[in-house]
């Protein structure tokens, strides 16, 4: 899982609090802030591809006071504490003050169609299916809770992991075929990344051994920073059109490895079974570069740094440099800072900084250009393998120091997203190109709680949210998502059917679907369970007692 899609955890915080240079520069940009999100305000005609429909996830401003109610709260037409906090009510009730607290009813709602995610470690590194009678207990108990079906990652360091073009899908043929005797579907993500290090991962999958031989006698295959520091979590885009891989380039091996999955399981395609594919597109499988890499030091809220050090994507720079008609251009920033500085640290980000300059809007649109063009290429590909199947691809979000005017971690990341541009709507228009989802990951984050956990981070989860929405809406793409950590409670998952099913849309717009993470013994637990069956059912809109 992607560090991007957590909510952090106080013993994550910190030592040190928001510096007044922290503080001056939230004020400083509040209000070009929020005219800059006026621009986003705009709707989009309903749309749909394959099982997709409109999705949406409410974001206006609340308090983390009224979080535990919102939406649940009834007061009396002359309450005259509307205003007031928790605190307050609570030292108010001998005055007779009530709270009723109600809980939405979604009977008759959109059915938003409910996945859960297997372990990461279902399939073993021989490729051989992990407890399979296990699996089969935990398969029949999500079906009697009346779910949709699963999602499993194949990771190309198993399928592919001794040999190019020497594919060994046995352990996913045993792991289908009791999917579907269990009558559920499969959502299946193509994953050309590795497994670990990252927050959630419980198991070690490298890339594929025969890749990793390569990148030995030439490192260049990865991305690279600054200091010569290779990321070997997936490989560069810079050998997308390389063939450096055996003769083959990168793109190449991707879309054998497709083809190869679609031809070995063509049975579940035609019945169905299989309902969608998540192509992964960079690391932790989303679409951005490895720009906070915690194995390089990188500690939250870090700005990261760019990653386009290899010989490859510097190759490219110089090439855009030449046609631009400036060869001195054919660099990096020299003043970005490292992974944990704050934007006002550096020249390149800081206020009025070099990331507007002439050479700074060059480089930035240089480099959000290749990680636009990564996968506008992977793509095309995936709808020639996939044909007629359901396709989707997985946009981080990078909500941290959102709320200054460079927006410096979504820079690093890739998302060339400053305060005065867009950055959303060409990916948003790349994905529509090739009728692909977006699957996003920080939609169940609310600001007010970041701004109190993380105050020095000036970030804004919800005005993310509702900026890359607005840009699917635009695009017609259809819109999935997932809860970022485990949850089991009611709480939870009334913000997540809030986000799901919005209020008072006009347009009705909803989840295309959402992906559970993850199945595990708690979620077997027999009182978790109740409640996550629950949930379905509202999921479904469905009645529930």
């Amino acid at each position: 899982m992607a560090i991007s899609s957590i909510r952090f955890l106080h013993c994550l915080r910190p030592c040190n609090v928001a510096s007044s240079a922290i503080v001056s520069s939230y004020v400083s940009h509040t209000l070009s802030f929020v005219a800059s999100m006026s621009r986003f305000h705009s709707s989009s005609s309903e749309c749909s591809f394959c099982c997709f429909s409109g999705g949406l996830v409410s974001c206006g401003a609340r308090s983390r006071n009224f979080a535990r109610v919102r939406d649940r709260v009834h007061r009396t037409e002359d309450d005259p504490i509307l205003g007031d906090s928790m605190d307050d009510i609570e030292g108010k009730k001998d005055a007779d003050i009530s709270l009723q607290v109600q809980e939405r009813d979604f009977t008759g709602t959109a059915y938003v169609p409910v996945y859960v995610m297997l372990p990461l470690g279902v399939i073993d590194m021989n490729c051989e299916l992990v407890d399979p009678e296990g699996l089969q207990n935990e398969l029949k108990t999500l079906k009697s809770a009346n779910v949709d079906g699963v999602m499993v990652d194949c990771w190309w360091g198993i399928v592919e992991g001794n040999a190019p073009q020497l594919y060994n899908w046995s352990g996913y043929k045993k792991l289908f075929q009791i999917v579907r005797e269990h009558k559920l579907k499969l959502q299946v993500v193509m994953s050309f990344h590795k497994c670990g290090g990252n927050v959630g991962d419980d198991v070690h999958i490298p890339l594929p051994k025969w890749v990793t031989e390569i990148g030995q006698t030439n490192p260049d295959i990865y991305f690279t920073d600054r200091e010569g520091r290779r990321n070997t979590e997936c490989l560069t885009w810079g050998i997308d059109k390389e063939r450096v891989l055996k003769g083959r380039t990168a793109v190449e091996a991707y879309f054998d490895y497709m083809r190869s999955f679609r031809v070995e399981f063509d049975e579940f395609f035609e019945a169905g079974i299989i309902s969608e594919i998540e192509v992964g597109l960079g690391p932790c499988g989303e679409l951005r570069y490895p720009s906070y890499p915690a194995e390089h030091g990188w500690k939250y809220p870090g700005i990261g740094e760019f990653q386009c050090y290899d010989k490859y994507l510097m190759k490219s720079l110089s090439k855009a440099a030449e046609l631009r008609g400036h060869l001195f251009w054919a660099k990096c920033p020299n003043n970005a800072g490292s992974y944990n500085s704050a934007p006002y640290e550096t020249r390149f980000f800081c206020d009025g900084g070099d990331y507007d300059s002439y050479y700074g809007r060059f480089f930035l649109n240089w480099y959000s250009r290749v990680l636009i063009d990564h996968g506008d290429r992977v793509l095309a590909l995936a709808n020639l393998a996939f044909e007629g199947t359901c396709i989707s691809a997985k946009i981080s979000g990078i909500h941290w120091w959102y709320k200054t005017a460079s927006h410096a971690a979504e820079l690093t990341a890739g998302f060339y997203n400053p305060s005065n541009r867009d950055g959303y709507a060409p990916i948003a228009a790349m994905l529509s190109k090739h009728g692909v989802g977006l699957n996003f990951t920080c939609v169940e984050m609310r600001t007010l709680d970041q701004n109190e956990d993380f105050p020095e981070a000036l970030a804004d989860p919800e005005g993310l949210v509702w900026q890359v929405l607005n840009a699917a809406w635009d695009a017609c793409i259809p819109v999935a998502s997932e809860n970022a950590l485990p949850c089991y409670d009611r709480e939870g998952y009334n913000k997540i059917l809030e986000n799901a099913k919005p209020r008072h849309d006009p347009d009705g717009r909803h989840l295309s679907v959402f992906t559970y993470l993850r199945l595990s013994p708690a979620l077997m637990e027999r009182h978790n369970f109740i409640e996550f069956e629950r949930f379905v059912k509202r999921m479904h809109g469905e009645a529930v007692k």
